[in-house]
């Protein structure tokens, strides 16, 4: 009789996994494996590695107690080898297993590797595929096979199709496929924010804490208070608050950000969706069903809905579509080195100190934090993709490279030449004092463009257009602006440019 191994990785916390279901109960195993590859390969933020160990752990207790046998090796074991392959490879040469399942992983230097392993190992290795999003590959290289451009707009409109979400009569309810123009109002002050969803660590959590305490003490951000969800059980809570109490004013304040509020009413479901321990249907389909008995507004299902099928499944299926060249592209030639203050948050630009402040104590921000402030400022300085897309990976909990590098070096740096942006997504401060009140905390003075205590962005923006002219000069959506530069005389060119480069002495880049 075969001997069957399956091994999960840790974000695959899922029951119904592909390479769980082709393993004999009866006499296969189950391979769980804290790696110091794994966890180090980036300095992945201190809370992250505790919510993935936490998790891990957690979900083989569950198998556990559904019949599996599971061989799960914690990181600080005196026999952990150090990295999955060379786990694989103990296991095989000591029990002799004739098979090893894995679902494919979901980042491509990881699924490199392991494509070597059945040579390496003289043992059967099937990597199996990852059934747990909505758009397969061969879906979405079918609808991209063909396009200069592959908006999300399209592909989320042909998903909305395949499964019927919010459709009627072949039709979106409605009559519009999407309502982002009624979600992009400042928070004011009489709207109550619901409380942040928080769990007390048990003894499994308690002991990954003081783990990671010990043997990451060198990486970034804060490791307690932790208090994520670490079960299925936990996380289906979180999906159930956002439902009831967030969902109603989410669409309509999704794009908000106000001072020392870290939530607000985003569904911080990321986490939980991106290991496996929530499936993204069901998240879609809770939605829905709040929008069809009236507890929630279109505008606010619409939104998340796009968020979830619409571009969670478009970053994924690009990722794998044009990967492994995408990781190399920097069609902006951009070269400056990451500031300091990404790490420290020590900067008089206060939006730019309160986005790394909730960064470094949640291993979280939500989209527009990281789209229109970090990341606008990584595009304006001209910061060079590695390194900005190693940041993004390491220090939010939810960042694993299928999503974080598409939305990095696509959305925010447009380092792919506008494959997944039409335009880059650049602003001046005006946009985070019309979305925020982070400037009346501020040193700078968001109205002054130029001068010592003009916002930074504001230069930074026009100098941005200034040193890319050749590259923008002919796109269509931004005609308007390069209209308005051009108005500028070259005395004005030459004061933002001066001023913008001053800054980016000053900080070291």
């Amino acid at each position: 009789m075969s001997k069957q191994l399956c091994l999960i990785l840790g974000d695959q916390l899922s029951h119904n996994l592909s390479s769980l279901a082709c393993l004999d109960k009866d006499t296969g195993v189950v391979l769980m494996a804290e790696v110091k590859n794994e966890a180090t390969y980036v300095k992945h933020h201190k809370k992250k590695v505790a919510f993935i160990f936490s998790a891990m752990r957690h979900f083989a207790y569950e198998l556990s107690a559904q019949g599996y046998k599971v061989l799960y090796r914690k990181y600080d074991d005196p026999k952990n080898k150090g990295s999955l392959f060379e786990e694989v490879k103990n296991l095989c040469s000591k029990d002799n297993y004739s098979q090893v399942f894995v679902t494919q992983p979901g980042e491509y230097r990881l699924l490199s590797d392991m494509q070597t392993w059945q040579q390496k190992l003289d043992t059967s290795v099937t990597l199996l595929p990852d059934e747990r999003f909505l758009a397969d590959a061969e879906f979405f290289n079918a609808w991209a096979k063909g396009k200069k451009q592959l908006r999300m707009e399209f592909f989320y409109r042909e998903m909305r199709k395949k499964y019927g979400i919010l459709m009627e009569n072949g039709q979106p309810v409605g009559g519009k496929w999407n309502y982002d123009a009624q979600n992009r109002k400042k928070l004011p002050k009489e709207i109550p924010v619901p409380a942040q969803d928080t769990f007390e660590p048990d003894e499994i959590t308690e002991q990954v804490v003081a783990l990671v305490a010990e043997h990451f003490d060198d990486h970034f951000g804060d490791l307690e208070p932790f208090q994520f969800a670490v079960t299925r059980e936990q996380a289906c809570k979180v999906l159930d608050n956002f439902i009831e109490h967030r969902l109603p004013e989410f669409g309509t304040y999704q794009d908000a950000m106000k001072q020392g509020e870290d939530w607000l009413f985003h569904s911080h479901i990321s986490f939980y969706l991106n290991v496996g321990l929530l499936s993204p249907m069901e998240a879609i389909e809770a939605a829905e069903h709040a929008w069809r008995i009236g507890a929630a507004p279109l505008n606010a299902v619409e939104g998340f809905v796009r968020q979830v099928l619409g571009w969670r499944e478009y970053v994924r299926g690009l990722y794998w579509y044009l990967m492994p060249e995408y990781k190399d592209k920097n069609f902006l030639a951009a070269k400056r080195a990451l500031p300091d203050f990404y790490w420290s948050g020590e900067t008089k630009m206060n939006c730019m100190a309160e986005c790394v402040r909730t960064t470094k104590q949640n291993a979280y921000a939500h989209h527009i934090q990281r789209l229109m402030v970090l990341g606008n400022f990584a595009l304006l300085a001209g910061l060079h993709p590695d390194e900005v897309n190693e940041w993004y990976l390491l220090v939010y909990a939810d960042a694993f490279e299928w999503v974080e590098l598409p939305n990095v070096t696509g959305m925010i740096l447009f380092a792919d030449g506008g494959t997944l942006a039409s335009k880059p997504y650049a602003a001046s401060g005006s946009y985070i004092n019309k979305m925020s009140d982070y400037c009346k905390g501020c040193h700078y003075k968001v109205q002054q463009k130029l001068g010592e205590q003009a916002c930074p962005f504001n230069y930074m923006y026009w100098n941005f257009l200034i040193e890319n002219q050749a590259s923008f000069a002919k796109n269509p959506r931004m005609s308007m602006i390069y209209n308005t530069l051009g108005k500028k005389s070259d005395s004005e060119k030459r004061d933002i440019q001066q001023h913008a480069h001053q800054f980016f002495q000053d900080i070291g880049i």
